[in-house]
Formats: structure tokens, sequence, C-alpha cells
């Protein structure tokens, strides 16, 4: 498969501390990839280098056959690529529908103007689906701030998927949820991979990932251990090694 977005050898060193070390990771159309691995492994670094909020030491980042090693984030966005904070930081003092617009309006490919009077209604459509698909448009008129931390994470995902994205980059957006609010989130991510939305998802709940992902990907001291069906990477004995003492059914 063709990858859509990937990092390609890329490093990363925060002063003497090498967080990536020549990590390949790439994530194709209308696919959904899982990454694990240890607190400190790098791969929330990772995904930062994916969406722009870092520039690598070495190596690049390639998106739709295109080099945007030197995209900000905010250009990346526009282009088609999404992401989700691990804590979730919505516009408190605007209402849910307000913060899903602003990624309607600002991050859906667009300048930045008010438009004409048919986009602002394209775009309030646009935000009002984001929140039908992540559960919150019986709360569109709540003030953002009022909102309890699993629906902060609901509204998190909701402005990302307003930017009308490509490719949907996901940092642990399960934790903190109940079982059955994570078996919600699963059917949501079936439902944007029918649209054909690509989707790389880390994430510690990792039987969500095995039900949710094509594939996984394992890594460790921001190296790829192994790469591969959800059951055979978590039968890997390197992966079982880093993964001592946690439960993984």
């Amino acid at each position: 498969m063709t990858p859509l977005l990937a990092l390609e050898e890329v490093s990363k060193a925060f002063g003497s501390v090498q967080v990536i070390d020549r990590l390949s990771l790439a994530v194709g159309r209308n696919e959904a990839v899982g990454v694990i691995g240890p607190n400190g492994a790098g791969k929330t670094t990772a995904l930062h280098l994916m969406a722009g909020r870092l520039r690598p030491d070495r190596g690049r980042v390639v998106f739709d056959g295109r080099d945007v090693t030197a995209l900000p984030a905010h250009a990346r966005c526009r282009a088609g690529i999404a992401v989700t904070h691990q804590i979730p930081h919505p516009f408190e003092a605007m209402t849910v529908f307000e913060n899903a617009l602003v990624g309607a309006s600002f991050g859906h490919g667009a300048t930045g103007h008010a438009g004409t009077r048919g986009e602002g209604a394209a775009r309030g459509r646009i935000a009002l689906d984001a929140l039908e698909l992540t559960g919150l448009a019986d709360r569109a008129n709540t003030r953002a701030g009022a909102l309890p931390l699993l629906d902060r994470k609901r509204l998190e995902l909701a402005r990302a998927l307003a930017t009308g994205p490509q490719v949907l980059l996901l940092d642990e957006i399960a934790g903190g949820l109940t079982e059955h609010e994570v078996h919600e989130l699963v059917e949501v991510v079936g439902v944007l991979r029918r649209r054909g939305l690509a989707i790389l998802w880390i994430e510690h709940i990792v039987h969500a990932l095995r039900s949710a992902v094509d594939r996984l990907v394992a890594i460790a001291s921001g190296r790829r251990l192994i790469d591969g069906p959800p059951d055979a990477v978590m039968a890997s004995p390197e992966v079982q090694r880093v993964y001592l003492g946690i439960d993984v059914e």
C-alpha cells in the first residue's frame, strides 16, 4: 500500500536525549494503524513530527507524495492532517458548536476569511456533522468550559474532524473513558474509515486498537520493534517483553 503519510528514517533529540532514532512509520489511504509502546517510547513525539509541531533532526515527512518536512503545523492541517491532543484544550468560553466551527472555518482547507453566507452555512453543517459523529450534537450550545473530561475528549475529536482531514492522528483519545465509551469510540473509528479517512492511533488501551486497526506498530526507545497484523504483533516475544506485567487482553 502506498503511504498517505509517512516518517522516513526520522530522528529527533532533545538535548542529549535521543527520543526518535531513525524511525520509519506510515499510514496508507483508508487504513487504520495503531501505535503501541511503553511510556517514553517516543510515540507522541512521532505523532508531533507527523503533525508538524516538531521538526526532525534528520529524515523527512511525506504526505500524499509531497515532502512536507518544512511545512508548519497549521499548513499541514489545511492540507489534510488533523491531530487530537492527549489532554483536551477546548476554547472554554465558546460553545461546543463554536469550537467545532473553528475547526471547520480555519482548518478545512480554509483561508481564514469570513467567506460568503453560503460558505458559512456549509461550515456550520460540517461542524454539526462532526458533533453528531462524536455524540455531542445535543450539547452544541453548552459552553465548552462546563463539559466534563469525557465530553471534552469527544469535543477534541469533533474539532479535529471538522477540519476535513484525509488522515487523523489520535493521541490516547480513549484514555479515561469507560469500557462502554471505548466501544462507542471504536464504532466512530469504523464510521470514519468507511468515509475513507486514514487513522493513526496511539493508545495504551490495546484491546481497543486490536478491534479497530489493520496494523499495529510497536516502538521502544524511538525505534520500531515490529509492524504487522494486531494478533501477530501482540504475540511477539519482543512485544510481550516490552509489555511485561501489563494485561493486554
